[in-house]
């Protein structure tokens, strides 16, 4: 539910805005104050599951998630809708790590694989189909239901949970010794990137707004560093990453955040952009790889108890790689048929970049490593989307006016390659002399040249996405292999 959420309310956002009055340049608050609270939350759960416990965490976040789906879908103004927003986000951001790390404290070793293999089916089928889920429920409901669907999940959650978790000791004085500044520190410095990667491709990387912003980052994370590891209770144990194997782990979480919403991200930019697709069929497109990932993930469960997780990790993000590089020559006529392909192979490949990697991670920790460990593995994953989404926007935003020009250059040079680049019909073409292009002809091709630029600064966009596949590859040698026995346990 926390992970669909993000997802589901993408393909609806023009609609929120319609409904609202919002101006376009604001709607984007919607997604970011949600992933700041969420980013903001995840390095909290351990703190707060060693406060409040397991049980009672997953209780308390799924009543607040769920109670702050209710005030979205209520909301009649903007700034209700943000604030209902950030809280959600902060609910879902509590959510997601004690998923995780439930798998490696309630399942005996040779269960571990398939209980995380459901928890990872979950995590990244959700990017998936969230854009056709939320296009139906938008186009044949309103925008309303794409947060009231989650209230009947969220009460039987709420309801069940403490009969299905086991009883552990609760250390309700650790809320007293909260290190506030710390978390000022972390939420600052977490805020102001998330924000200043927000407004970069809008205002520039060396804007002054922009460069204050990830300065401001720099230092409160310096600070946060720095303090964390003197605090006698601190809020994340940052020591953790002293474990080779698990820095290494977060490594490959980020990496994959990056190819993995930045790819869910960028495929409906293109196809809505492009070729004018609609939310649903945005959605039937992006299915493809949802289905693929769930018919590799039995063959992962069965590898993955059989084979060196290392190796398996290479393969995985080679292959992610592979299916990310595949979607580097499309063109303004690139639809269904020519991204099944790389849809498929990234599909295969996603499983294995999530599964073993989790257990390269957080199988060598002890019982009471996993939830602080937990936390960070996975708010890497969701920092890599961010800073993956940014960088694509910059690309996209910041590339496609240079490949325009190039186009409009190379045409009124009488280019033959760049009319059939736009898809001009070459009769047009060949006609005509080389000389400025007048006003009617300019209003003529102004869409097909905007089409075509996007097109090849969504190539660039994709081979960025690949680069940080193949950099997650190559850190495979760097982590331990990892020993099929239960965490915490000599051997």
């Amino acid at each position: 539910m926390a992970i669909l959420d993000i997802q589901v309310v993408a393909t609806s956002l023009p609609a929120i805005q319609n409904a609202l009055g919002v101006a376009p340049d604001a709607m984007s608050w919607v997604q970011t104050s949600y992933l700041i609270a969420e980013i903001i939350a995840i390095p909290l759960t351990g703190w707060l599951t060693r406060a409040l416990t397991m049980r009672w965490l997953f209780v308390a976040a799924m009543a607040l998630f769920t109670a702050s789906s209710v005030g979205c879908a209520l909301s009649e103004s903007f700034t209700m809708l943000v604030s209902f927003r950030t809280l959600q986000g902060f609910a879902g951001g509590a959510l997601i790590p004690p998923v995780f790390a439930a798998v490696f404290i309630l399942f005996a070793p040779r269960m571990q694989g398939i209980a995380t293999t459901i928890a990872g089916v979950m995590a990244v089928l959700a990017p998936t189909v969230g854009p056709i889920v939320g296009g139906w429920t938008t186009q044949t409901y309103s925008w309303h239901w794409l947060f009231l669907i989650n209230v009947v999940p969220g009460l039987i959650a709420c309801i069940f949970t403490p009969f299905l978790l086991p009883r552990q000791q609760s250390y309700i004085s650790d809320i007293l010794k909260l290190d506030s500044f710390s978390l000022f520190l972390m939420a600052t410095g977490l805020a102001s990137l998330v924000i200043g990667l927000k407004q970069a491709p809008r205002d520039g990387w060396l804007s002054l707004l922009c460069v204050a912003l990830l300065s401001l980052t720099i230092l409160s994370g310096l600070a946060f560093g720095w303090r964390t590891f003197k605090a006698r209770y601190p809020i994340v144990e940052l020591s953790t990453l002293r474990a080779r194997s698990f820095a290494v782990g977060c490594a490959m979480s980020f990496c994959l955040g990056v190819g993995l919403f930045g790819s869910v991200y960028l495929m409906p930019v293109f196809l809505a952009f492009v070729r004018d697709r609609n939310a649903l069929e945005i959605g039937s497109v992006m299915l493809v790889a949802g289905i693929e990932q769930l018919a590799t993930a039995p063959l992962a469960v069965a590898l993955e108890s059989r084979m060196d997780g290392r190796l398996l990790t290479a393969v995985g993000f080679g292959t992610f790689a592979v299916g990310l590089g595949l979607n580097a020559f499309e063109t303004p006529d690139t639809d269904f048929n020519e991204m099944f392909w790389p849809q498929l192979i990234r599909g295969a490949a996603i499983m294995f970049c999530l599964l073993p990697p989790t257990r390269l991670a957080l199988g060598g920790l002890s019982q009471s490593q996993i939830p602080d460990a937990s936390g960070l593995f996975n708010m890497m994953r969701n920092l890599g989307g961010v800073i993956g989404i940014a960088l694509i926007d910059t690309i996209l935003y910041g590339r496609t006016s240079i490949h325009a020009d190039a186009l409009r250059a190379r045409l009124i040079a009488g280019d033959a390659t760049a009319a059939q680049a736009i898809r001009l019909d070459p009769g047009l073409f060949a006609t005509r002399r080389a000389a400025p292009i007048d006003a009617a002809a300019e209003a003529y091709l102004r869409p097909m040249i905007e089409k075509a630029a996007f097109a090849a600064s969504a190539n660039e966009a994709w081979l960025l996405l690949a680069c940080f596949a193949l950099l997650a590859a190559l850190l495979v040698p760097f982590a331990w292999k990892t020993n099929p026995q239960r965490p915490g346990k000599p051997g």
